[in-house]
Order: C-alpha cells, then sequence, then structure tokens
C-alpha cells in the first residue's frame, strides 16, 4: 500500500475548509465546503438516510484514523469531515438522530469520492463501500428542500440521458469529433474560451480524448486462437465503447491469443454505476437485470471488463439490492472478471513483439481499492518485451476522476489531477498505463491543460500491440 503524508490545504475561493479537529466528539459541521457559498441560506433535511443499513457496518470503524493518509479528500483539505472516519462518524449519527442532515453535512459526504482508498488501509475490514453508496442513494431520495439534487438538466440529459447509452454518445461526438478536425479544441484550450461555456460542459469540453473515426462494433463471437484454454464474455460498456471501442477490440484480441473463445452479447447495456452512484437506484437495478439477461453466466467461464469502475459496478450486482432477483445478479457478479485479474490467473502466453517503452502505471481506484486487483496488472505487463515500469508515487492515490466525480466536483478534482501529474512528471516516464477510462481522460486532461503531450495506454492495448509486433502509436 502506497501511503501519503497530508499537505496543507491550498487556498480555495469558495472553500473554507479548515477544521482538523480530531474526532473525540461530532466532526465539526460549521464549515462550509467545497463549492458552497458562506452565505447561503440553505434548509435542513429532517429525513434521516442510513436506515437499511447493517448498523454493525458502522461499529467495525474504531475510529483509529490510519485511513486518514490514504484518503485524497482528507490529504488535500486536512478537514477530519473529510475522511473516512469523519464521514462514517456523520453518517452513524444522522442514522441516530443525533445529527440534522445540514447541507454542510451533505456536502461532506458528497466531496467523498468513493475510491474505497480506506477499505485498503483499514486493519479493521470496515466496508466502507456499503456504508457510504447506500448512504448517499437514500440521502438523495431524502432531498433538500423536496428537490433530489440530480434533478437538474445536467443530470437529465447528459449523466442519465447520454453517456449510458453508447449509440446516442457516437452520434452526439460527431460536433467534437469535426471540431477537432479543424483545431477548434485547441483553440478551446489555448485561448480558455471553454470557461464561456455552462461550467460542466465546459469541462466536459476539455474531457473529450482524440476521437478517432469509430471502428466496426465487435462481432457477437471470436473464436481463440490455438488451444481453447476457456469461454468469456466481454462486458464493452458506455462511455468506453464510444470513445475506446479500440481497448474492446484490442481486449478481444489479446483474450483470443490466450485462447478464449470471446462471446459479446449485443443487448448488454450500461452497468449503471453512473446512476447508482449519484444516488439514482432503481433505473441502475434495471440495467443490472438487463444486464443479467444479456450474460448468460452459466454458460462462460469468466465476464470480462476493462474498466475499473465498471468491473466494481458489476461486481457489487449482489450486494445493492437484495431481494427479488438478487441471486440471479449474484451469479453474474460472481464471474466478472478485470482483464488484467482473469489473464493473470489464466497464465499469460508470452507476447514476441518488443515495445520500447519506459511507463509508469497509475492504480484505477476501483481496481486496486474496491477489486483488490493491484499486482496482476504489473504481472502481465512484465511479460512485455522491452517494456520499464517505474513506480509511480502515490499510484493509489485518487486522480480525481472517480466516475462522474470530476464532472460534478471539479475543484477537488482539479486538485487532485495536479497532484497525480506532478506525480507523473517526476517518473521521468513516457507514458502512463492505467485501466479505466476515466482516470485516462482525467489524467489526459491535465497534461492538456498545462500544454504537454503525454500518452496514455490502457494495459490491453500494450499486450495487443506486442502479439501484433506492433510499435506504439506516435
Amino acid at each position: 500500500m502506497t501511503t501519503t503524508t497530508p499537505r496543507p490545504a491550498s487556498p480555495l475561493p469558495t472553500s473554507a475548509l479548515a477544521s482538523s479537529t480530531p474526532l473525540t466528539s461530532a466532526p465539526v459541521t460549521d464549515t462550509v465546503s467545497i463549492n458552497t457559498p458562506p452565505t447561503a441560506e440553505l434548509p435542513v433535511i429532517t429525513a434521516r438516510p442510513g436506515g437499511s443499513i447493517d448498523y454493525e457496518l458502522f461499529l467495525d470503524c474504531v475510529h483509529c484514523g490510519l485511513c486518514t493518509a490514504s484518503c485524497p479528500t482528507y490529504v488535500e483539505t486536512g478537514n477530519e469531515n473529510d475522511s473516512p472516519r469523519g464521514r462514517i462518524y456523520l453518517m452513524r449519527a444522522v442514522r441516530d438522530g443525533r445529527q440534522d442532515l445540514t447541507h454542510e453535512v451533505r456536502r461532506h459526504l458528497e466531496l467523498c469520492l468513493d475510491c474505497r482508498a480506506c477499505e485498503t488501509a483499514c486493519p479493521s475490514g470496515v466496508q466502507y463501500g456499503k456504508l457510504i453508496e447506500p448512504f448517499r442513494v437514500e440521502m438523495e431520495q431524502a432531498g433538500q428542500g423536496g428537490v433530489a439534487k440530480t434533478d437538474d438538466w445536467f443530470h437529465k440529459y447528459i449523466l442519465f440521458g447520454l453517456f449510458p447509452y453508447p449509440d446516442k454518445m457516437r452520434r452526439a461526438l460527431v460536433p467534437a469529433r469535426l471540431a477537432q478536425r479543424l483545431g477548434l479544441e485547441w483553440l478551446l484550450v489555448k485561448t480558455g474560451l471553454w470557461r464561456l461555456l455552462p461550467s460542466r460542459l465546459g469541462r466536459m469540453a476539455t474531457l473529450l480524448p482524440k476521437l478517432a473515426r469509430p471502428g466496426p462494433p465487435l462481432p457477437a463471437f471470436l473464436a481463440a486462437k490455438g488451444k481453447r484454454r476457456a469461454r468469456v464474455a466481454l462486458f464493452t460498456g458506455c462511455v468506453g465503447d464510444a470513445m475506446f471501442r479500440e481497448t474492446n477490440w484490442a481486449t478481444a484480441r489479446v483474450l483470443q491469443e490466450n485462447g478464449c473463445d470471446v462471446v459479446v452479447p449485443e443487448n448488454q447495456v450500461c452497468c449503471g454505476a453512473i446512476h447508482f452512484h449519484a444516488g439514482s437506484s432503481e433505473p441502475a437495478r434495471a440495467m443490472a437485470d438487463t444486464n443479467v439477461e444479456a450474460f448468460d453466466a452459466s454458460s462462460v467461464d469468466a465476464v470480462i471488463v476493462n474498466v475499473a469502475g465498471c468491473g466494481s459496478m458489476l461486481k457489487d450486482y449482489g450486494h445493492h439490492w437484495p431481494g427479488n432477483g438478487a441471486a440471479e445478479r449474484s451469479a453474474l457478479a460472481d464471474k466478472i472478471r478485470d482483464c488484467s485479474e482473469f489473464l493473470d490467473d489464466l497464465g499469460l502466453i508470452q507476447p514476441r513483439g518488443e515495445i520500447r517503452l519506459t511507463a509508469t502505471y497509475h492504480d484505477a481506484c476501483h481496481l486496486v481499492h474496491a477489486q483488490r486487483v493491484r499486482d496482476q496488472p504489473r504481472n502481465v505487463l512484465s511479460k512485455v518485451p522491452g517494456l520499464k515500469l517505474v513506480e509511480l508515487a502515490e499510484s493509489e492515490l485518487c486522480c480525481g476522476a472517480a466516475g462522474t466525480y470530476n464532472l460534478t466536483e471539479p475543484e477537488m478534482a482539479e486538485r487532485l489531477a495536479r497532484r497525480k501529474l506532478d506525480n507523473i512528471r517526476r517518473t521521468g516516464a513516457q507514458a502512463v498505463i492505467t485501466g479505466n477510462a476515466g482516470c485516462y481522460l482525467q489524467i489526459a486532461r491535465a497534461a492538456r491543460m498545462e500544454g504537454e503531450v503525454l500518452k496514455i495506454l490502457h494495459p490491453m492495448e500494450v499486450l495487443d500491440l506486442s502479439y501484433r509486433r506492433l510499435p506504439i502509436p506516435s
């Protein structure tokens, strides 16, 4: 585990997160969180979220504080309310009726990236994800002044209405692809014109990667090469397939090279993480149930995922919605494997093509913390001839992407992205390898906004190039 040392919080234009008082009693709640105007007159919410959570999960936390150095928001702010133990204390106090669900309390909980680094650090085995995720769902259902946070136009039309649907995403990206060809993307960033757009749309525009012409969709079946070793299904995702279809192709080819028949169900849908992490549980469950029908878990050895956030969500299907259909969701969850995890367990067939590259590996939070997949990507990459991996300081500290967090909490996301980029620079590496589309977008944006060109690759892309004996594209 990589540990970090908290640094003093830098001044924020709309923030007054200054408290670092140890939790000997209820955490301080009279501070104002990021993006909250100090003079805001906001209602107290009297609903009591957390009622569905097993109370023993709260009691697992002994408030030792060993999680704090691994928590990105605490590392940045030094505020106990923005640490895992502080948030657990707040959630429990709200559940017990000792603390009202004020706007300030909500902000401390909303500012959590749900990266789950605290779970890796915790000696008591606190299952933080099983606390913060259902609590925020119930907090969202409670609303604020009778209005849910996700009722705004951005959630309705962009996060919920566009992102989970790859075909709609591809159509929406046509103007962006044209703008990139004309060089307007460079102009937008260089001149700062993106700041004239509505804030979240402006940030979306600067997050877009270089959009290649979308390749053909994967066929429903790809046969194994050589001796057949396994039959797997491939989860293609939503944003991942719309923006990074070439990574899905690379993953399928690598699986074929390793003796896997690959099935690609056509009626699969978004994993539901976009909705669920925003507190919208029912649409996420509907997507989960659609995926249960799409993937016949009993007919494959594994369902392969190449996006860390999707893999984490899919592996938690059996936990999120107990009751009707839970057994079927659990059966699918039990078959979910990250691509590196699966290949390392299977035994990677040695790739032969030399990749002359010095790279560093960034641990995506939902891979290393939520799925506990840390060594496997490094193991498979170590078999690529010519590839040199340089260790990245604070590799396990979140880059600030966290699904859609970098759109909904841009201030904290920006701070974490700059921190990550500084650490990448110190490695002297030519490229960054990471197993999550959101991390790719976040790190690439951080470099682009500072006028740097940084090559970012998925582990499956590196393996695919080695198997095909192709060089890293310029």
